[in-house]
């Protein structure tokens, strides 16, 4: 979309490779067993249950995005 902010994200199912395959996304998440690794630019942010790792996601999205606004 050309208006308003938005954000690129990736949702990974590798937590080894994810992070370096998704780059070019704003921010992602990678799934590896029971837990969820959060990772904005390549690098690591936390890591979450895999439970909480969506949620974590979504609140970092909005907060990423207030922050464009």
């Amino acid at each position: 979309p050309k208006d308003g902010p938005y954000l690129k994200v990736a949702v990974m199912g590798c937590v080894v490779n994810g992070p370096g395959e998704a780059r070019d996304a704003d921010m992602g998440v990678a799934f590896c067993g029971d837990k969820g690794v959060l990772f904005a630019g390549g690098e690591q942010l936390a890591t979450y249950p895999k439970e909480q790792a969506v949620e974590a996601l979504i609140a970092q999205a909005q907060h990423r995005l207030a922050q464009k606004e």
